[in-house]
């Protein structure tokens, strides 16, 4: 344990270092061509979009800044409540309540025996897994149904119904579930064994009605799926843990949320009209006035897709379901006064689904163009070096909150270098058709059965 905080240490100094060398470079350079620059504020639209890139910027950076103090604060929460645990905070296993693991699957016949044989092995002494086929047409049924049979100790039922898209199969899984907690999970996710413990405590809290878990990659096996992962790593363990920290995280992942029954009965449980159903009743969740905590040890290991054309897909259903759950709720972002928190939550996921791509895309293509009009080539490469110091800044501290693989910083140079204009394009795409209102329909990622 020792060599691995020391290795993981070395590697964030070597990264934060060579940081600073650059910056110090970079500074030198600009200073000695500081008169060349003028010339963006001789053309009243050179000026204009030079202004607009440094207000993003500076925002960026007050996002990063402030998601890190949060996000730390919410740690330091955490290492004093484990120091200072409550009797009645860890009840009994005799006085623990029964939750119901609801598991959709559309044709996830190559991993859904995994998936369920994983959750047997849950530390928790009264749960039951339901699994619901939404009309597959592969073997899922039947395989879901033969480790069904060999139980004894643990209820597994399986329900089979008409194919209606993830959204049906979870109401139908929270109509039959016998819980008063209900877990959603994916087919393909895999849990850790503590996950059922680590998620009931924030129930004792009576104004929590949600929990959300920590998601990680598990086929970390080339260039975009280990991207992924420190995708996921700073998406979760630096602005989940910085929402938590005020009680409003603003998605549950489908990998693994954990809801008391009654408040989802209460909401009208999951709608169909958006491609991005989870995040559609979290905002439903917050509307009402309920909180939701984050939980980092509960993880979920999902598999991610590992080609280009896969992730693309993906990301652009994630872009335009997000932005029809925003839609649906709009009416908060006009009334700070009355959404509280809600209203800043919108505008937060505005500012990351919609500014955020556009900016970085604009500031590509606005510094190659002066590069190449005016000489001034090094500006994209200062403009590329200040959100890569935010990426590596950011990775650093991830992977060092969360324990994980300090190699994973490496990837902040390659995320900002080619894979996240690639992703942003998905996006500017997704954010013009969802306004324009094309039609769409669920993207399946194919499973290659690596959990």
């Amino acid at each position: 344990m020792a060599i691995k905080t020391f290795s993981r240490s070395a590697w964030v100094a070597a990264a934060l270092g060579g940081l600073v060398f650059l910056l110090a470079y970079s500074y030198e350079a600009v200073r000695e061509k500081q008169g060349s620059f003028t010339v963006l504020l001789e053309n009243y639209a050179l000026m204009a979009i030079t202004v607009y890139l440094l207000i993003f910027l500076v925002l960026l950076i007050i996002r990063y800044a402030v998601l890190i103090l949060y996000s730390f604060m919410d740690h330091l929460e955490s290492l004093h409540q484990k120091r200072n645990v409550s009797p009645t905070l860890y009840r009994d296993d005799s006085a623990l309540p029964m939750i119901s693991l609801v598991v959709p699957a559309y044709n996830e016949g190559l991993v859904i025996q995994a998936a369920i044989r994983s959750l047997l092995l849950l530390d928790y002494p009264n749960f039951e897994i339901i699994v619901v086929d939404d009309g597959s047409t592969d073997d899922t049924y039947e395989k879901a149904i033969a480790v069904a049979r060999e139980q004894l100790n643990i209820p597994v039922r399986v329900v089979t119904k008409r194919n209606g898209g993830k959204a049906e199969a979870l109401n139908t899984g929270m109509t039959v579930a016998r819980g008063e907690f209900v877990l959603n999970m994916d087919g393909d996710s895999k849990l850790s064994s503590n996950t059922l413990r680590a998620c009931i405590r924030h129930f004792d809290n009576p104004r929590i009605g949600a929990v959300a878990g920590n998601v990680k990659v598990i086929n970390r096996e080339n260039i975009w799926t280990k991207i992924q992962a420190l995708e996921y790593v700073e998406g979760l363990a630096m602005a989940r843990k910085a929402q938590s920290f005020m009680r409003a995280v603003n998605i549950i992942p489908g990998p693994l949320g954990m809801f008391r029954k009654s408040v989802l009965q209460q909401v009208g449980g999951y709608d169909h009209d958006t491609f991005a159903e989870d995040c559609d009743l979290t905002l439903k969740l917050l509307m009402r006035g309920w909180h939701i905590a984050y939980e980092p040890t509960a993880i979920a290991w999902v598999e991610t897709p590992s080609g280009l054309l896969d992730l693309l897909k993906q990301r652009y259903r994630w872009t335009r379901g997000i932005l029809q759950a925003t839609t649906k709720h709009s009416h908060a972002l006009w009334q700070p006064r009355k959404a509280g928190i809600n209203c800043f939550i919108l505008w937060y996921m505005l500012f990351e689904g919609i500014m955020w791509p556009f900016s970085t895309l604009l500031g590509n293509v606005f510094f190659a163009y002066v590069g190449i009009q005016y000489g001034l080539a090094t500006l994209l490469f200062y403009w590329w070096l200040q959100l890569t110091v935010l990426d590596v800044v950011a990775a650093s501290y991830c992977v060092v909150i969360e324990e994980e693989e300090p190699s994973l910083i490496f990837y902040a140079i390659m995320f900002r270098l080619f894979y996240i204009n690639i992703i942003d394009v998905s996006k500017v795409f997704a954010t013009i058709e969802e306004w324009r209102g094309h039609t769409m329909t669920w993207g399946k990622l194919e499973r290659e059965g690596k959990l």
